[in-house]
This record gives structure tokens, sequence and C-alpha cells, in this order.
């Protein structure tokens, strides 16, 4: 077989015969990939590589190197069929996504779901059950689990089940000449008195290319404390997947003041990517912008020889901005900026005009309010029965904006001319402790992991069609999840669930009821309904024969919670994925056809059923 060679400079981070590990599919064939390590995914880091099918299923799955079967996992999300494979060097290498298992694990595997009677599956092995050689074959591609397409993801994890980066393993069928590419540049204030073109907030630009470079074309008039994010993705040769980058630095001058390194990714850690990305962003516009600085909460260690925090203070010189980006083969990019001291203005030239008469929005710590001009030049703030004047921080085109630090007071509303909106702010939660909110129409209970960083808790109730409870703000990411009492007020029976209301369709929250009042945890903030499923799930029938038993099953609303299938009494297992909406039997002996009565149950979460039932002659 053809040998390859991987960059050298990243070798020194990988050991234990790191170049004899092989690729898992096709080797010795180029191979573009669809997703490398470090990504930034909506919730988690990718821990491997996604190497590309060709959109086939099942395509040979080979041993990276020689060891044993150590685990075998099968579930409806997340890797799907997998397979976990335990080296004498210690690593563990994983294949996800898989389509089917080689036939002796496949028949062990069928065994054992046989015998817990459970589709959903997770097995620990010793050694001796299944050892393989470097090159065997251990199962086929598919499309299994989360996945969007067909592929295999494949990682390395060290003896701490951390993941290494596999593109610095030597796979020379992965070619990569390609830098990474920047689309935008964004630039915040990081304190009340800090100004970005004379104003307050998050600002987004375009950067042009020269030469493979990167640049804003034009200073930015900055002062006080700044924060830099960057929208860019790694590419690889003649592939349009947008992949991760692997070290991003930033100096200021000739400072580095940031450095950010992902090499490994520690499973402990991946939900912490929501401290890593600026996260309105992600949930507004779905764009992931790596911030360039250690913001409050983010505890990752992916960050290292570098001065702060990767926060600059501008104050009466121009600082120079040079980022550099390096993916795994050690291709390059730079950009390039200029944030140029200037005092704030009372008058901004280039603001973009509100909609509104009266607005506002919260950034960070700080309560941002936009009035136009013909309701004056001050407003009033409510703090419950006391009231205190505000004049404008600063105008422009025909409006004014006044700045508030919620850390000292939480305004109950805003009043410009006529104009009053209520912010309906009611508590400040501080992270890192256990913290319990009480109010007549809920309960909330933070643990002391729940919240990355401090919150104004909004809350506001609507009683229309409905009762809505409305339960903080999405820009705020939550850790460990919350646990909620609604206390409606309206009469209901116990059939009646939990809903967050995403604006498509109503996710099912569940809840238990004790004495009129309802209590359900969740991981995000939101509009909270309550909803009764009545309707039963539906089971739609494709074939059903002695060779097979396929079936379409759905839920109108609160989702599928499981299904069950039984042939003359006894347990079959039923295969599913829910992309498809598709189950079908797996028989026990292949060799024995279905023959009987065959009877599949669908249950849905708010405990609805569907059976159908059909004699196999």
């Amino acid at each position: 077989m053809a040998q390859f060679s991987a960059p050298e400079d990243h070798l020194d981070k990988v050991s234990n015969n790191a170049s004899n590990y092989l690729f898992p599919v096709e080797p010795g064939t180029p191979n573009l990939l669809a997703g490398t390590m470090g990504e930034l995914r909506s919730n988690h880091f990718h821990s491997g590589i996604d190497v590309r099918t060709n959109g086939r299923i099942g395509v040979p799955i080979l041993s990276a190197q020689q060891g044993y079967v150590s685990r075998i996992s099968i579930s409806t999300g997340g890797y799907g069929n997998a397979l976990y494979i335990t080296h004498p060097n210690g690593h563990t290498t994983v294949y996800g996504h898989l389509d089917r298992f080689e036939k002796r694990i496949a028949d062990f595997v069928r065994k054992e779901q046989y015998r817990k009677k459970s589709f959903d599956i997770n097995l620990y092995l010793k050694p001796g059950t299944f050892d393989v050689a470097r090159g065997d074959t251990v199962a086929f591609s598919g499309n299994s689990g989360g996945s969007s397409g067909p592929h295999l993801h494949f990682d390395i994890r060290d003896k701490n089940n951390e993941a290494l980066n596999p593109l610095l393993f030597n796979f020379g069928e992965v070619v990569d000449n390609t830098p990474p590419v920047v689309r935008k540049i964004a630039l915040r204030t990081m304190d009340i008195n800090s100004r970005i073109n004379d104003q307050f907030g998050r600002f987004e630009f375009y950067v042009t290319e020269v030469d493979g470079n990167y640049k804003l074309p034009y200073p930015i008039l900055a002062s006080g404390t700044i924060g830099v994010e960057l929208l860019g993705y790694d590419r690889l040769d003649n592939s349009r997947s947008q992949c991760g980058i692997n070290l991003i630095e930033m100096y200021a001058g000739n400072d580095r003041i940031f450095k950010q390194e992902i090499d490994k990714v520690n499973f402990g850690d991946t939900r912490n990517i929501l401290t890593l990305m600026d996260y309105t962003t992600l949930k507004t516009s779905g764009e992931r912008f790596n911030k360039l600085y250690i913001d409050d909460g983010n505890i990752l260690s992916y960050y290292g020889g570098s001065t702060g925090k990767g926060m600059i203070t501008v104050k009466a010189e121009d600082i120079p901005i040079r980022i550099a980006l390096k993916d795994a083969y050690g291709n390059e990019s730079f950009v390039n900026l200029s944030l140029k001291a200037s005092e704030p203005a009372k008058e901004v030239v280039a603001m973009t005009s509100a909609n509104k008469l009266l607005s506002y929005k919260v950034i960070e710590n700080i309560l941002e309010v936009t009035s136009k001009r013909e309701l004056g030049d001050s407003i009033v703030a409510y703090f419950g029965k006391n009231i205190e004047y505000a004049a404008n921080t600063y105008s422009g085109k025909n409006q004014h904006v006044f700045l508030f630090d919620l850390r000292k007071k939480l305004p109950d509303s805003i009043r410009a001319g006529n104009q009053i909106i209520n912010t309906h702010f009611k508590d400040m939660i501080p992270s890192g402790i256990a913290y319990k909110y009480y109010s007549d129409l809920m309960d909330i209970n933070f643990s002391k992991n729940s919240l990355y960083d401090t919150v104004f808790l909004r809350v506001q109730y609507k009683n229309k069609d409905r009762e809505v409870f409305s339960i903080g703000d999405s820009i705020y990411p939550i850790n460990s999840s919350l646990t909620i009492t609604l206390k409606p007020k309206g009469n209901y029976s116990e059939r009646f669930s939990v809903y967050r209301n995403t604006g498509r369709y109503f996710q099912y929250m569940g809840g238990s009821w004790a004495n009129g009042k309802i209590t359900f945890s969740t991981r995000e903030f939101g509009d909270f309904v309550l909803l009764e499923d009545t309707n039963a799930p539906s089971i739609i029938k494709m074939a059903v024969n002695g060779a097979a038993a396929r079936f379409k099953i759905r839920d109108d609303l609160s989702g599928i919670s499981y299904y069950e299938a039984t042939i003359n009494g006894e347990w079959l297992l039923m295969n599913y994925d829910y992309k498809t909406n598709m189950i079908w039997a797996e028989r026990k002996d292949s060799k024995v056809p279905l023959k009987g009565d065959l009877s599949v149950k669908v249950v849905d979460y708010a405990g609805n059923e569907n059976i159908y039932q059909e004699k196999i002659p």
C-alpha cells in the first residue's frame, strides 16, 4: 500500500506509532472529508473527522489498527450504529453512523438486543470477544443516528477518552493545501463606556481578500475596551465543506493577546462551546462567530501562551490588529485591521435609524434604549415606586440612545414622551450559585451550574387564546437544566403537558402535576404553554410479509415516546430511523420467516397509543 507522510511540524503532537493508523475508508484513495475536528457545531465541538463515502451506503469500514472491539452502541440519535476499537497503545478509534456491523458482530448485537428487548443498546466488551487486525472489515458505512447524509464519523481518543485530531495522524488520503477562509469580523464594546465608530454595541464588517489574506480596508474608530469576533472556516482541497480552524492567534501591535488551539476535545466540556461562540448571533442568524476573547463563564482549556484575555483597550493611540489562522496541515491565513483611537462623539453621523418610536435591547450587562428625537432628549426610568430621569448618551439619525448598567438597577418600564415600554425585568440571577426565583405565576430553580454568566431575568404572562409563560431571553445560553414550576390560572387536567413554542412548532417538555401546578425541566429559555395531546400516533404500513415488516410512524404534537412489536406474542426487534420516520423488523433468525400474529404498538409522550395488527400467512 502507498505510504504517506504528515506535516513534520505536527508529528511531535502525536505518539505511539501514529503513522501506523490506517485510513478507515478505502485507504490509498483521496478523500475530501465533510468535516474536521474542532468545528463549531450549534451546541458542541465536532470531535473527529467526517469521512465522505460519496453518498454511498455499505462501503466497507476498516479497523485503523489492531486491537479489540471494546464498545458497541446503537441509538436513534447521536452516532447511531457505532463501534469502538481499543488499541495496544491505549488509543480508541470510533466509527459512527454505520449502516451495519460485520456479520459476527451483527449477530452478537442482535442476540443482545433480543435478550435485553431493546433497539437502543450500549455494550462494553473485554479483549478476546472480538479481536481485530489492522485493515479488518468491521462494519459498513451508513447514515444512522444524527447524520445528515451518508458518511463515516471517525474519532481517535486517548486513554483519558479525549478526542485527538485525526488529521495529525499521517492520513495522506486527505490533501490540504488550502488556507482557512474568513468572511466577517465583528467588533463589540465590552463595557458601557466603550465605543465602536462612536456607538455602543456589536457591529459586523465584511473583509476583503488580497492574495489570500484578508483585511478591513478602512480603520475602525474605537475607544475603551473592545472585543473581536471572527466568522470563518477551513477548507480542504477540492471540497466545499466548511471545516474547523484549529489554531487562531491575535496580536495587538507586537503583543499576542489571544491564542486558541483546538487539538483535542474533552467530552465533558463540549457544551461550553456556547461560551466560545457569540450565542445571540447564533440564535438570531445561525452564524457561528468565534470570540477572540475569553468571556465570563468560559472555562475551556484551549487558551494559553498569550497575555490577558484577548480584550483590547483603546486609549490615545491607534492599535493595529493582526489575526493568524492555521489549519492542521499548517496552511495559514491572516487578517489585518486597525482600531483608530477616537474620543466618542455626542452626535453620530453613520448610524442606522431605528424603526420604532421607542425600543430597547440587552447587550451583556447593558440596557440600550433607543427613542425618536420627537419624543424628547431624555427618558424616565421607573424602578418600582421610584423614578429616574436620564439624558441621552449619544444621538444620530433622528434618534437618541440611552445606556443603563443593569447590574445597578433593573427598570420596570421606560417612558419617552407619550411612549411607554415595559421591560418585564424581575430579578438578577448570578451564575455559579444555586438560586431560586418565586412569584405568583412560577417558581424557577437555578442550580449552581445552570448559568454561564449573570442573567437579567425577564418574565411575562399573557392570556389571550391560551396562557403563555415567557421566561428569560433566548440570548442567554443555559448550561445545566432549570427546574420550573408553572402556576396556571386556568383549570387543566393532568393530560396537559408543557410545550415550548419555538415559532415553527411546539417542543414537548412534559411535566408532572401536583396541587394544580406543573413542574418541568428545560435547558432553554422561551415561551411555554400548556397543551393537551389527544391524538394517537399514526402507523402507516409500507410492507408486511414473511421477509419484512416496515412501517412509517408519526405523531403530530408530543412526539414518539416508544414503540414495540411482537410476533405471536414474542418480542420482535424493530429498527428506527427518525429522519425517515421508518421502523422495520429484524428477525432473530434470518432463516425463519415472519409468520403468524404481528402486533405493532406506538406510544407518544402524552401516553396516546396506536396498535397495528395483522396476521402474516
